[in-house]
């Protein structure tokens, strides 16, 4: 899987920088956000982080789903449609700590979504 994943907050701070916001590095290291909580920061959770510019927030959220290789899911999407997309669903079960999350490889998921 991606290298993502076992970055440090260090190393996601210094990402956010290389996207040319180093105001928001301390947001991510103040808040320990490190590779696999990264995939869990979308435009709802950046405020949480310290991050309220608007314009911002969609540019850096947008750049974690290409780093993701995922999309966001729409707000008004309904529950009756087909489930999203894997790579989405399988990073959100990576982004847990503990032993079946370090473990779990991306065919594993597949297999279990199959089930």
């Amino acid at each position: 899987m991606a290298d993502y994943l076992s970055w440090s907050c260090e190393e996601v701070a210094k990402w956010i920088e290389s996207l040319g916001y180093p105001q928001y590095m301390a947001c991510f290291t103040e808040n320990r956000i490190n590779g696999r909580q990264l995939i869990l920061i979308n435009c709802s959770t950046l405020p949480r982080l310290g991050i309220i510019d608007f314009e911002d927030m969609k540019a850096i959220s947008h750049r974690i789903q290409e780093l993701l290789e995922t999309e966001e899911p729409r707000w008004n999407r309904s529950i009756a449609l087909p489930r999203r997309d894997t790579r989405g669903l399988f990073l959100e079960k990576k982004s847990r700590t503990g032993e079946c999350a370090d473990s779990l490889t991306y065919s594993q998921f597949l297999k279990e979504m199959d089930n």
